[in-house]
């Protein structure tokens, strides 16, 4: 019999909200454990293995969307909205958030391309929300953070330091004037869109030599976990509602905030195909590091307290 997994929200992303009476008492007699550390990333590192063990997002992105990624060490420069304020500047959205089009992309690349080819990281997007740069081989690179580390912040709390991340600060600060005097985001403004005036620079790295993973299938509507999969040959659309299948499988929900929705699309079902036997175990992995098992036998742990929360 299989063992599915969902990839959960951190617990006190669904704050206060409880389950109902057939699930709660499922959940207080599930096994929990800490799986390990917290964070994205993190959770995602629980379910494949990169060989050699680095993160190279940017690589595995261009592979999914082009297949050229081998050879050469990739970067992402995705399009992005800063936002100035009284501290400095806050980075308010990136990439697909910015409901990006063909127009875009084809009004943008070519007055971002003479800055990037002279400096020797030529640019191109062969997807309108994800944009890249080829690294000539050798280049260091400093450590850039992920647009989710990111998102929200101050700008300047989170671009690369040091001798290594000046040259990327100047280029940053040449790519935000040619975008800020761009005339396409008055066109946009016009539309109601926010303007595309910046970059995010981040998931440096070459291609693994492989991605593997116990699992089958890693079912997703997240690029990341989608280009990890892919690598793995594993990648999956993310259904709207649970089913049984025949093999191990992992289904993304991180991105869940209404738990009345998680529970009678998900949930229910698996626990109600784990009673019919379709199911082996049902494991809940949160990104807060945390990972509750549910089994069959559990049915006789009959004395333990239901647990209606998540994020108990």
């Amino acid at each position: 019999m299989p063992r599915t997994t969902f990839l959960l929200p951190a617990g006190e992303r669904l704050g206060g909200q409880r389950v109902g009476g057939d699930l709660s008492r499922a959940l207080g007699r599930a096994d929990r454990a800490r799986a390990g550390d917290p964070g994205r990333r993190a959770q995602l590192r629980r379910h494949v293995r990169l060989l050699p063990d680095h993160w190279p997002l940017a690589a595995l992105a261009r592979q999914m969307d082009v297949g050229d990624a081998a050879g050469s060490a990739w970067l992402r420069a995705d399009p992005s909205y800063v936002r100035p304020d009284i501290n400095g500047a806050r980075l308010l959205a990136i990439g697909a958030s910015l409901g990006l089009d063909d127009e875009d992309r084809a009004a943008f690349l070519p007055a971002l391309r003479p800055l990037f080819g002279d400096a020797g990281f030529p640019i191109d997007a062969p997807h309108p929300a994800r944009w890249y740069l080829r690294l000539p081989q050798g280049a260091k690179v400093p450590a850039f953070a992920e647009p989710a580390d990111a998102l929200g912040a101050d700008l300047f709390d989170h671009l690369a330091e040091g001798s290594e991340g000046r040259r990327w600060r100047v280029l940053l600060g040449e790519a935000q004037v040619v975008l800020h005097n761009h005339p396409h985001n008055a066109r946009r403004a016009e539309q109601g869109r926010a303007p595309v005036n910046s970059l995010w620079f981040w998931g440096a790295g070459a291609l693994p030599d492989s991605v593997q993973s116990k699992h089958a299938a890693i079912h997703s509507g997240d690029e990341i976990a989608l280009a990890l999969a892919d690598a793995a040959g594993i990648a999956r659309p993310l259904p709207s509602v649970f089913a049984a299948g025949s093999d191990d499988a992992v289904f993304d929900l991180h991105e869940a905030r209404d738990l009345a929705a998680l529970e009678r699309d998900w949930l229910l079902p698996a626990c109600a195909a784990l009673a019919r036997g379709e199911l082996r175990e049902l494991s809940l992995d949160f990104a807060d590091g945390r990972t509750w098992t549910l089994a069959p036998g559990q049915r006789w742990r009959f004395w333990r307290r239901p647990l209606a929360r998540l994020d108990a």
